[in-house]
C-alpha cells in the first residue's frame, strides 16, 4: 500500500520488532510498506548471522552452571525457530519454481548444491516445508520452539499417514494432541506416542487403523528387505540391510544368547561376534544345502615353510588376506586338505581324488581357478560347476588336469562348442575364442582371480 503525504508527515511503522519510517521521498517516489518490510527482513537476518558469529567466538568457560544450562536451552530454542524461518524461505523458493528457472532438476537438488547437504536431508527439508505450509498449527509450534525439528518431522509423517483413512477433524485433533501433550518426550518415545495417537483421540477407529498399519508396514518391509556385505577395501566389511519385524525377532533371538556383556567388548562388538558365531554354528550342522557341489565351507590357501615349520599369510577364495594367527584359529576346528603348490603356483598334488568334482578335487579346482575361469568373469567359486574339458561321456577323466570351474552362463557357452578350453603347459586353463570374436584365435585367460 502506498503511503502518500507531505514530506514533513512521516509516521513510524513497526516491522519484525524494529521501528522504521515510511513516507514520500523528495523526488515524490512512493515508498511502500513492503519495501521497508523486505529491508527489515534482510537486515535482521544479517544481524542474526553477526550475532551468531559473535556468540560462537565468545568463550563460555566463565559461565556459572545455571547460566550454562540456560544458555544451551536458549540456543536450542533459537535453532528450532531459525529452522522454521529457513523452511518458510524454502517453501517460498519452491513455490516460485526458482530452482527450475536456475536449471535444477528439483528444489531438493538445488538445496543440495546451494547448502551443501545430502540429497536425503534436502528432500526431508522440502517435504517438511510443504507440510508447515499446510499445517498452521505445526508451523506455529516450530516457530515458537514448542516442538523440535525432529518432533515436527514425526508430527508431519503422522498427519500424512492419518489423512488417507481418517476425517480432517480426527487428523487435526491428533496433531494438536501431540503438540499439546507429548512434546516433553524425546523423539523415540514421541514417535511411539504418535504411532498410538488414534487410541487417544479416536479409540473407536484405532484398532482397525492399527491392523491396516501393521499390514502396510509388513508389505513395505517385505518389499524392501535387503542384506549387503560390502568390501571396504581396508580389511573390513560393511554389513547393511533391512528386515521385517518377524525376521528381526528371529535374528535377535539367535544373537542374544551370544551377546552377554563383558568388560572387553562394546555392545556393537558383541553383536558382531555373535553374528559370526551363529554362522559358524550353522556351518557345523548337516542342514545347510550344498554350495557349488560341496558343503558350505571357508577355504584358505596358505603356504607352509617346511624349513621353519611356519604358516605364511593365508588367502581366502575371494582373494582377501588372512594373518597366520587367523589361519591358525580356523585350522583349530577344520578338516585340513593338503595342497602342494609349485614355484609358479601350479598345483602339484592334492589329497585323495574322487570320481566327481567334489571334496578334495573341487577344493583343488577352487585353489587353482579362484572362481569362473572364463576370461573376464568375476563369479566366485560358490557359483561355479566343475566342467570336464574332455567330456565324461567321451572318456574324459574326473581329474584336475581335465577340470575347470565355470559359472552357469559360461558353462552353457562352452557346451555350445564355439569357444574351446584347454590346459596350458603351466597347468592353468586357457580359452580359444571363435573366429568371429578373434580371427587369430589367440588364447585368453581369466586374470581377475589370479593370485600370483
Amino acid at each position: 500500500m502506498a503511503l502518500d503525504g507531505p514530506r514533513s508527515h512521516i509516521r513510524p511503522i513497526n516491522f519484525c520488532g524494529i521501528g522504521v519510517s515510511a513516507g514520500v521521498s523528495a523526488g515524490g517516489a512512493t515508498i511502500t510498506a513492503h519495501t521497508y518490510e523486505n529491508q527489515c527482513v534482510r537486515e535482521m537476518l544479517e544481524q542474526l548471522r553477526e550475532i551468531a558469529g559473535h556468540c560462537a567466538g565468545t568463550p563460555v568457560w566463565s559461565l556459572p552452571d545455571t547460566d550454562l544450562i540456560d544458555a544451551i536451552h536458549t540456543v536450542h530454542d533459537a535453532e528450532q525457530m531459525l529452522t522454521a524461518v529457513k523452511l518458510h524461505l524454502i517453501r517460498e523458493i519452491d513455490g516460485r519454481n526458482l530452482p527450475i528457472t536456475q536449471e535444477a532438476a528439483s528444489t531438493a537438488v538445488w538445496l543440495r548444491e546451494q547448502l551443501h547437504v545430502s540429497i536425503n536431508a534436502a528432500r526431508r527439508t522440502v517435504d517438511l516445508a510443504k507440510t508447515l505450509d499446510q499445517r498452521p498449527t505445526l508451523d506455529a509450534a516450530l516457530s515458537t520452539a514448542a516442538v523440535t525439528v525432529e518432533q515436527a518431522h514425526i508430527v508431519a509423517k503422522t498427519v500424512h499417514d492419518l489423512a488417507d483413512e481418517n476425517s480432517a477433524d480426527v487428523v487435526d485433533l491428533a496433531e494438536k494432541t501431540l503438540i499439546a501433550d507429548f512434546t516433553d518426550w524425546e523423539p523415540a518415545t514421541f514417535r511411539k506416542a504418535a504411532e498410538r495417537i488414534l487410541a487417544h483421540v479416536a479409540p473407536e477407529v484405532a484398532d482397525e487403523a492399527d491392523r491396516r498399519a501393521a499390514e502396510r508396514d509388513e508389505k513395505r518391509a517385505q518389499r524392501t528387505r535387503a542384506f549387503t556385505l560390502t568390501n571396504n577395501g581396508d580389511g573390513r566389511y560393511r554389513v547393511t540391510g533391512w528386515l521385517d519385524a518377524e525376521a528381526a525377532a528371529i535374528v535377535n533371538a539367535a544373537l542374544d544368547p551370544l551377546c552377554k556383556p563383558d568388560l572387553e567388548r562394546t555392545p556393537a562388538q558383541r553383536r558382531a561376534d555373535a553374528l559370526v558365531e551363529v554362522c559358524r554354528l550353522a556351518l557345523h550342522t548337516e542342514q545347510l544345502p550344498d554350495n557349488g557341489g560341496d558343503r558350505p565351507q571357508v577355504a584358505v590357501t596358505v603356504p607352509y615353510d617346511v624349513v621353519r615349520k611356519e604358516l605364511g599369510v593365508g588367502q581366502l577364495d575371494s582373494g582377501e588376506r588372512l594373518t597366520a594367527e587367523q589361519v591358525r584359529r580356523l585350522a583349530c576346528d577344520a578338516h585340513i586338505l593338503p595342497i602342494v603348490l609349485g614355484g609358479q603356483g601350479q598345483i602339484l598334488d592334492v589329497g585323495q581324488q574322487r570320481r566327481l568334482f567334489t571334496g578334495p578335487l573341487r577344493r583343488a579346482l577352487v585353489a587353482r581357478d579362484g572362481g569362473c575361469a572364463f576370461p573376464g568373469c568375476d563369479r566366485p567359486p560358490q557359483w561355479c560347476d566343475g566342467h570336464h574339458i574332455r567330456h565324461w561321456t567321451d572318456g574324459g577323466d574326473t581329474a584336475l588336469h581335465n577340470g575347470v570351474l565355470l559359472c552357469g552362463y559360461h558353462h552353457r557357452l562352452i557346451h555350445r562348442g564355439e569357444w574351446e578350453v584347454r590346459m596350458a603347459d603351466d597347468g592353468r586353463p586357457e580359452f580359444i575364442p571363435p573366429p568371429y570374436v578373434d580371427s587369430e584365435r589367440k588364447p585368453r585367460r581369466n586374470i581377475y582371480h589370479r593370485r600370483t
